[in-house]
């Protein structure tokens, strides 16, 4: 159920209770009234099981066979990033290997260094949810920081941000260049083979 479906049916439940301004009731009272109509109301609600084209970790915009395809989905919408990019990161750096780890120290599943991850937030990086949530974070402010360009963001994310403006573009780095070439290929078969969202 979509944030707006949730604040929709509130608003419907709080009207049922007697209308006037949420902030106006007491807390206590409006728990009460809400949980007295949800009970009685017959209006089914949809969840993430019960509609077709979702998991049941929830939706993903991800080809079904997709690796961490819901969370990687949230991760990549909550942070305004495409999660076919996301994935795509994701496929390059750690190949869906929660545990995977580089000699340079990155780890996880968006391979994130640990000084980069302490600073994004991220306490466990072998926690996918933890992981893709700083992946995600991270590569919004690549984007940010290189006006919304995905191969500059990109090759921040692999070379790190200090590169990219001291080069002007893409390091001159095979493992970059390369990088960079990989994840927007994996990115754009992940969008061809991704569903066609249904409308509920």
């Amino acid at each position: 159920m979509s944030v707006d479906a949730v604040l929709a049916r509130v608003n419907e439940l709080h009207q049922m209770i007697g209308g006037g301004s949420p902030a106006a009731a007491s807390s206590t009272a409006f728990a009460a009234e809400l949980a007295s109509a949800t009970a009685t109301s017959a209006t089914p609600v949809a969840t993430a099981s019960t509609v077709p084209g979702f998991l049941s970790t929830g939706a993903s915009e991800l080809p079904s066979d997709t690796p961490f395809g819901a969370q990687i989905t949230a991760a990549a919408k909550r942070h305004g990033i495409d999660p076919a990019l996301l994935a795509g990161l994701v496929k390059q750096e750690s190949g869906f290997n929660p545990n995977a780890g580089s000699s340079a120290g990155a780890r996880g599943l968006t391979q994130l260094m640990p000084g980069t991850a302490a600073g994004l937030g991220v306490t466990n990086v072998l926690d996918p949810a933890q992981s893709l949530d700083g992946g995600a974070k991270y590569l919004r402010q690549q984007l940010d920081a290189f006006g919304g360009d995905v191969t500059l963001a990109l090759a921040a994310y692999n070379a790190g941000p200090g590169a990219v403006q001291r080069y002007g573009g893409v390091p001159p780095y095979a493992e970059t260049q390369n990088y960079v070439r990989a994840v927007q290929a994996n990115a754009a078969a992940y969008s061809a083979a991704s569903p066609t969202p249904s409308i509920l």
